[in-house]
């Protein structure tokens, strides 16, 4: 591994770190200029929906989809956009030969709890109503949008949906109530994310609701029934605990769980595949690890 793709990245997240004092409106001109990344080429980016719910779906030239990711974002429940996370979203299905549906799920402060947790649920459903069988399907996300895709699993299964054939979860964002331990003994070694960075978007979101409850906090959930887990982070990141913890949790709750840590990078390090080459490492693992829970002998295709 590189120790000085490490060095470059970390200076150069140092130097972007977002201003929690900002209003919303100025911290996400601010998240889109720091995370926006030009896609690569072959990758195409189309507005589209599933239901009522606006989503963009991510195709990648010379990838026959053989099965769909549903991608869900990151940004504390109030930053970025469906598009955003393009680039990542679609290393992820060339890798697995998946077409990417990246939902636009609604924002805080606009739209708090439940809003998101909804949004994820009707996208799933309409993609099972519209044929898609659930063992082609990967649930998806990074930081928050982690979150949100195991937020979003477990009100599936408690409404009786089928699982799909695993979920991926990248620094997942999984305790608002911020109780992990990282969120101190990593304070100032992670380069982007701090406790008062997090702070005013938990407010954003959870309103006057619970923090601690089981869909706005999932590591508090039952988890029992989900569909097996993929979660990787880095041990550079105040949320490396929620990573960690949410695996136990897993475990204890019978599901199947891969916890992976990168040792000496930051958050979403995969968003970085590019530059890093502990990126690109890990998107591979995970992918053979997705590709075991989808099977070889699917032939289903996507049809809008």
């Amino acid at each position: 591994m590189s120790v000085e793709q490490r060095e470059t990245l970390d200076r150069m997240l140092r130097q972007s770190q977002l201003d929690a004092s900002g209003d919303v409106r100025a911290q996400r001109r601010r998240f889109e200029e720091v995370v926006a990344q030009p896609l690569p080429a072959g990758v195409t980016v189309t507005p589209a929906a599933l239901g009522s719910v606006p989503t963009v779906e991510i195709t990648v030239a010379g990838v026959e989809p053989r099965h769909i990711v549903l991608y869900f974002h990151g940004g504390v429940y109030v930053l970025g956009t469906a598009a955003l996370g393009a680039d990542l979203a679609s290393e992820i299905g060339r890798r697995i030969d998946a077409a990417v549906i990246s939902v636009e799920y609604r924002l805080a402060p606009e739209h708090p709890y439940p809003a998101a947790v909804d949004d994820a649920v009707a996208a799933y459903d309409v993609l099972l109503q519209r044929g898609v069988a659930p063992q082609d399907i990967v649930v998806a996300g990074e930081s928050a949008g982690a979150g949100l895709a195991l937020a979003g699993l477990v009100a599936a299964r408690d409404r009786g949906l089928p699982m799909p054939a695993a979920a991926m979860l990248m620094s997942p964002w999984a305790d608002l109530t911020l109780s992990g331990t990282s969120m101190d003994t990593k304070q100032g070694i992670d380069p982007q994310l701090a406790r008062e960075l997090f702070l005013p978007r938990v407010a954003d979101y959870v309103g006057d609701h619970d923090a601690a409850a089981a869909l706005i906090s999932p590591i508090f959930a039952d988890l029992s029934g989900l569909p097996p887990l993929v979660i990787q982070a880095g041990s550079h990141e105040v949320l490396l605990d929620d990573a960690v913890r949410l695996a136990q949790r897993a475990a204890a709750d019978d599901v199947g769980v891969t916890l992976d840590i990168t040792p000496g990078v930051p958050h979403v390090f995969q968003a970085f595949h590019a530059i890093l080459e502990e990126g690109a490492l890990a998107l591979d693992r995970a992918a053979q690890l997705l590709r075991a829970q989808l099977g070889d002998d699917s032939s289903t295709r996507y049809v809008t």
